[in-house]
């Protein structure tokens, strides 16, 4: 029977589950404005159809890196607080790709060791998680990647105030994912948060956190 606790899913359970259900495949939606990429409520894919007409689409990457502890943890940073977009915002590493990354793996890569120095011989990148739209008319691609304890961080100040560890078990867990919801243009739409002791996770984050629950401890 396949378990659905997070409490009871071991870091080898959880990348054997992870290696079976993801793949490399690069979405056509990722650079594609007439791909909108569903999120399974009304209100923001109406917003992600409205900004894909109002904005170009900027494909990013981001990377999860989950720690491989006997209980794994996700390696998350908090943006730089000078910042001119999502200041002191609970992130994963990542950003833009550039015309010079070779593949949104690579940008991924490139932005962890950038922004918070985790060496790529520490990161086993496994696969892309979906395609994750925003508001802001980013288009992510997320890579989960198995990261091998004992690496040291040098953080970028100018791009991230602080990297942390949050058990995987606890993001996983559904009883922690709040659901909120805002208004855009008279609509509804909603967006997950998931506090952790003093950290407020949630918008794209939360949200991305809330898709690796839903392909990996689903059944």
């Amino acid at each position: 029977m396949l378990k659905t606790d997070p409490a009871a899913i071991g870091s080898a359970e959880f990348f054997d589950r992870t290696r079976a259900r993801l793949r490399f495949d690069v979405p056509p939606g990722l650079i594609d404005p007439n791909i909108i990429p569903r999120s399974g409520d009304h209100g923001t894919d109406r917003m992600l159809e409205i900004i894909a007409r109002e904005q170009p689409v900027r494909p990013a990457a981001v990377l999860i890196p989950v720690v491989d502890h006997a209980q794994p943890t996700v390696l998350l940073t908090q943006r730089a607080a000078h910042l001119n977009d999502h200041a002191g915002q609970i992130s994963f590493p990542g950003g833009k790709i550039d015309a010079t990354d070779a593949s949104p793996l690579d940008a991924a890569l490139r932005e962890a060791e950038e922004e918070i120095g985790l060496a790529r011989e520490f990161v086993d990148p496994i696969g892309y998680l979906d395609l994750y739209a925003t508001g802001f008319g980013f288009r992510i691609l997320p890579t989960v990647a198995r990261v091998r304890p004992g690496f040291k961080l040098r953080i970028n100040k100018s791009e991230v105030d602080d990297a942390f560890e949050v058990p995987l078990a606890f993001l996983m867990d559904p009883a922690n994912h709040q659901l909120h919801s805002k208004e855009f243009r008279g609509m509804e739409r909603s967006y997950y948060a998931m506090p952790f002791e003093e950290r407020y996770i949630w918008g794209a984050t939360a949200g991305i956190l809330r898709v690796l629950y839903e392909r990996i401890y689903q059944p």
